[in-house]
């Protein structure tokens, strides 16, 4: 859908980053190994060639436009002044017990350390802010040593680290994106869990922020897997009910959420959706994030992106305002400095688990308690993710305006170039004409957006949709519009439909295609062929299912035909036999920001 001079407003083209990429200035990075500061991370995203941690050689086939480098803010930079054998740092007898150890080659003794004397009990056992300003002052030198407006952009954030703790533990960690540079960006410091591991804490970090600095900053709740039921919850951590305040300062603050990353797929759970065949992708469900306990069936409606829109829905209901009515993102959550999501290029999620020949079967979470069945390996994350944001241009202003305004979209690690739109006048032609990206701005709203009220004699909206394939993966399946909706009594409802197949497929009277893509994949020799599937799909597509009385939420969820996963290219290149259990092929896809309708009055 191309764009014409006329509209020169228009979000006319799509950049592509990772909002998520930790480097050896987070602890749980650079304790375990990574030497790789934000320098070589923001050098590999522009495209340039660094040695990872392991001192093998990598290099992006294709550089990225943005990065967030996101550093753990709890303890920030520990390692890197371990390694310089800061003079605060050795003040401290904490840590100079830590720096010791580290310095004896007792890395991973000293990280249990800091699990045991820290994260577990939420403290800060050094609580030097004279530390903290030096090293934050360093993470903002750096992103504005490599943003180079028009080619790069380097947004500054770093990444508030919470395990919840009141019930169970929980991972609700969010990323934390400012706008702003080091003018704004450096009078303040990061927000960690020391402070507080309630969000509604950092939500105040973050108005205050605005207040003081006149900036503006937006947080991203991860990946909701393992929050085990507390991502999306009915009630604020401290067991209260939430509210109409509570509603307000959660979609102020967290427009956007990471719905797919390498701890797994957020977008689905089989369970909850039972009729979608492509729900069961990346499934991580086995427990909690440090492995005590086992998932229960009811935490996962409180974790699913897709529940989660339609549980926002009852809450406006409710009281008025929806505040799960976020925009999808996806990043890796790398902890490599190595900002990679293709398959057949993967460095993975840690420094111990970059390519080797054994790195499938490494431990990503431990389980405390022992327990095999709550262990998770390497072999099952994914390489995802990206993000891609429709922009006016590649600045940190216009990327940061997108992100607000939720004109963006996820990919589980392909660049998938899709746009959505969704009004009420669109015609069946439109999509397929050169100035169809004007239309669908004229006509109706981007992903992300509301529905305008339906013009007189309108009885249902319309959604323009149409997606490219990416040049260096899979040709496409389908794209599919993902419904969900609440009734007058307050129900939920969730559908999907088939709006573009390829290979001159049939869609049935029903709204799905039955008749499965194929697959040309080899999986012994990790290749396919893009003989099925097409490189581009375009859809108009009417609901024929709407109800102007009940509360309405529209995706696009895009697939690719069938490809080889990074286990499938390490088998072959490494000359090694994955265990049965382990995916050797899958779909990449996308899920775009949804378009919500409200009904007046």
């Amino acid at each position: 859908m191309e764009r014409t001079a006329s509209d020169a407003n228009l979000a006319e083209g799509v950049y592509w980053g990772d909002t998520h990429l930790h480097t050896s200035y987070s602890t749980d990075s650079g304790m375990l190994g990574n030497t790789l500061g934000p320098e070589e991370a923001y050098r590999f995203a522009r495209g340039e060639e660094v040695r990872s941690a392991a001192g093998l050689r990598a290099r992006l086939i294709r550089p990225l436009d943005f990065l967030v480098v996101a550093d753990h803010a709890e303890n920030l930079g520990l390692s890197v002044m371990i390694a310089e054998s800061n003079p605060e740092l050795l003040k401290n007898k904490w840590g100079r017990k830590v720096h010791d150890l580290v310095k004896a080659g007792k890395g991973r003794e000293a990280f249990q350390q800091w699990l045991k004397d820290a994260v577990t009990v939420n403290k800060d056992p050094i609580d030097n802010r004279k530390m903290t300003r030096t090293v934050w002052d360093r993470q903002i030198a750096f992103a504005e040593k490599y943003n180079e407006p028009g080619r790069f952009t380097a947004l500054v954030g770093f990444e508030w680290s919470s395990i919840a703790t009141s019930k169970r533990p929980g991972n609700l960690h969010r990323v934390v994106i400012f706008k702003d540079g080091k003018d704004k960006a450096g009078q303040v410091l990061p927000f960690s869990t020391v402070h507080s591991n309630d969000p509604e804490k950092l939500w105040e970090y973050l108005a205050n922020y605005e207040e003081k600095t006149g900036g503006s900053v937006l947080a991203i709740a991860h990946n909701g897997n393992v929050s085990n039921g507390q991502m999306f919850p009915l009630e604020r951590l401290n067991g209260e009910p939430i509210d109409r305040e509570y509603a307000a300062a959660r979609i102020r603050s967290e427009p956007l959420y990471e719905v797919t990353q390498m701890k797994g797929d957020g977008e689905a759970h089989p369970f909850l959706s039972p009729n979608d065949e492509f729900a069961d992708y990346g499934t991580w469900d086995k427990g909690d994030i440090a492995g005590l306990k086992p998932k229960e069936d009811w935490m996962l409606q409180y974790e699913y992106a897709r529940t989660a829109l339609q549980l926002g829905q009852q809450l406006e209901q409710k009281f008025g305002v929806n505040p799960y009515k976020f925009g999808m993102i996806g990043s890796t959550d790398a902890h490599t400095s190595l900002a990679t999501t293709r398959d057949e290029n993967n460095w993975s999620k840690t420094p111990t688990m970059e390519p080797s020949a054994d790195r499938w079967e490494h431990v990503v979470i431990g389980s405390v308690a022992g327990n095999e069945a709550l262990t998770t390996y390497s072999w099952e994350t994914l390489a995802s993710g990206l993000a891609g944001v429709w922009a006016r241009e590649n600045t940190r202003e216009a990327l940061f305006e997108a992100m607000q305004k939720k004109e963006t979209y996820a990919t589980t690690g392909t660049r998938i170039t899709v746009r959505f739109f969704g009004g009420w006048d669109y015609g069946a032609d439109e999509v397929f004409r050169p100035d169809a990206l004007a239309i669908g701005y004229r006509k109706g709203v981007p992903m992300g957006s509301d529905l305008p009220s339906p013009p007189a004699g309108k009885k249902a909206p319309v959604f323009m949709v149409g997606a490219l394939k990416d040049a260096w993966s899979g040709n496409l399946d389908r794209i599919q519009i993902v419904k969900g909706w609440v009734d007058e009594n307050g129900k939920r409802h969730e559908r999907v439909y088939d709006v573009a197949v390829s290979d001159g497929r049939k869609i049935d009277a029903d709204g799905r295609c039955k008749t499965p893509v194929g697959s040309t994949v080899d999986e012994a020799n990790a290749t396919y062929l893009n003989n099925i599937g097409d490189a581009e799909l375009r859809s108009v597509w009417i609901d024929p299912d709407f109800n102007p009385a009940h509360r309405s939420v529209y995706y696009a969820r895009v697939l690719e035909i069938p490809t080889p996963t990074w286990q499938a290219y390490d088998a072959k290149f490494f000359r090694i036999k994955m265990p049965e259990q382990v995916p050797l092929s899958h779909q990449e896809r996308a899920y775009t920001s949804p378009i919500w309708y409200t009904p007046s009055g």
